[in-house]
């Protein structure tokens, strides 16, 4: 029989075991995610990134303690394609999402479902585009991918009159306001009913701006920008520059909006002591031409449509250094890094990279190049109307080669022609380049299993509706 001091005794060791295992268990819990998704942000605009029209302090803020892939590309430069890589890992040929308005298979292995099953709080704040039964309607949890939270519409740039579903009450609410600063409020508070959660959380907030209509930021954010002393890219033609100018003070005034809404969301994770523990994305779907090359939007393989910005903040336990890095992440690498840095098991669907052993030094020939993928042109760059192309293209750390269904079509010297100026595909000082990038460029579509054919073929295949355009239409 225990004598009573001994096992008082026992008692206190045993607790002071279980305290320390338990401090031991909170050191190491499992690291939360926020990504702050951002909606047509080309990679060239913000204050990191040398833009003289624009000053980001907040975001900048992010990028001096974050990784920054100054060369990450959109590879398919499309709302609903880069959506449907983000949550799936995979390419927009893999999962049929090669267009938008069309829905991504609820059967998906997607990040949802994934960080549920690891014992995440999941949520969604914002746009969607995943659906394709509509912009404005609901969507039941059965189609959400996984996530559990929702506060979230398919599709609006309504901005002023944004509606959202409030998880699973079927009736249509809208925003107070602009849906920017109300979507953050949202985030905000939903961060602080995390912060004494024994689960970590995955967040996904998903602003619409600064997507077009330009002109419809706050009032005290547009009055910060002058058209008139906006400076434009070198690839902008003259005979455009007023409208791209006045085009470029919205957007700008869009942006000045979210780089205060993130200096709200990183106020608060350090208030809440989460930001030490909080694995951050901040990236766009893809860019925005604003006149570059004389066109607008997105779609097309220049460097204002495909590049976007790619942030990632590492929690300092992780040991990884911050800065800029070369390699070339692409849509469907988010997926296979966030689950390699919350050390969660990578699906065998997924497609894309684990950045970690690169984040980590440990690999360093990984992201010399990646694929740009445009399966069907539609919409606002439809060939009907535009004489738009399908095109497969192989973007390198130093040049941009691209292909149609004819053949070679676009090259560029990025290093030294940071504007794409100058199209190099028929310059006989460049044919071997060009030689080599089309060669790699074939083995890489080989190797995806993707035979590049013209884009009604896969239209059929996926029984995909387009209209006149070859556009699948939109209800609202």
């Amino acid at each position: 029989m225990i004598k009573f001091p001994l096992y008082g005794l026992l008692l206190t060791l045993l607790f002071s075991c279980n305290k320390k295992y338990v401090s031991d268990v909170n050191v190491v819990k499992k690291p939360n995610v926020l990504i702050i998704l951002a909606d047509q942000w080309r990679a060239q605009a913000t204050g990191y990134a040398g833009d003289p029209n624009i000053q980001t302090p907040n975001l900048d803020s992010l990028a001096a303690m974050s990784v920054n892939f100054k060369n990450a590309v959109s590879g398919m430069p499309v709302c609903t394609p880069f959506r449907g890589s983000l949550l799936t890992g995979q390419r927009p040929l893999t999962s049929g999402v090669f267009m938008n308005d069309v829905q991504l298979d609820t059967a998906a292995v997607t990040l949802g479902k994934v960080f549920s099953n690891e014992g995440y709080n999941t949520g969604v704040i914002g746009k969607w585009h995943l659906d394709g039964r509509g912009r404005s309607q609901f969507i039941p949890p059965s189609r959400r991918q996984g996530f559990q939270f929702w506060k979230a519409n398919e599709c609006t740039h309504n901005y002023n009159h944004s509606p959202y579903f409030d998880n699973n009450n079927p009736t249509r609410k809208f925003w107070e306001g602009y849906d920017t600063f109300e979507q953050t409020n949202e985030a905000v508070s939903y961060l602080d009913r995390n912060k004494t959660s024994n689960q970590p959380f995955l967040l996904m907030l998903s602003w619409g701006t600064p997507h077009e209509p330009y002109d419809t930021a706050p009032e005290s954010y547009k009055k910060r920008f002058n058209y008139k002393d906006i400076k434009l890219r070198k690839n902008v033609p003259d005979s455009i520059k007023e409208r791209v100018q006045k085009d470029l003070a919205g957007y700008y005034s869009h942006i000045a909006a979210i780089d205060d809404m993130i200096g709200n969301l990183i106020k608060t994770l350090r208030k809440n002591n989460q930001l030490d523990n909080t694995i951050i994305v901040f990236t766009s779907d893809h860019g925005d031409l604003l006149g570059s090359h004389g066109t607008f939007k997105k779609q097309q393989p220049y460097n204002e449509s495909i590049r976007v910005p790619m942030l990632y903040h590492i929690p300092e336990r992780f040991k990884i250094k911050t800065g800029d890095r070369n390699a070339i992440m692409n849509s469907e690498d988010i997926m296979p890094t966030l689950l390699g840095l919350c050390n969660i098991k990578i699906p065998k669907t997924v497609e894309g990279i684990n950045y970690r052993s690169y984040l980590e030094g440990k690999e360093k020939n990984v992201g010399d190049e990646t694929l740009i993928t445009c399966v069907q042109p539609f919409g606002q760059w439809n060939r009907v109307k535009h004489h738009a192309r399908e095109y497969r293209g192989l973007v390198t750390q130093k040049y941009t080669y691209v292909r149609d269904l004819k053949g070679p079509w676009l090259l560029f010297d990025n290093e030294n022609d940071p504007f794409q100026l100058i199209n190099l595909v028929d310059n006989s000082n460049f044919a071997k380049i060009r030689k080599q990038l089309d060669q790699r460029l074939l083995d890489r579509l080989k190797a995806t299993k993707d035979e590049f054919l013209p884009g009604m073929t896969y239209i059929k295949k996926w029984n995909y509706p387009v209209d006149e355009t070859e556009t699948v239409p939109y209800k609202g």
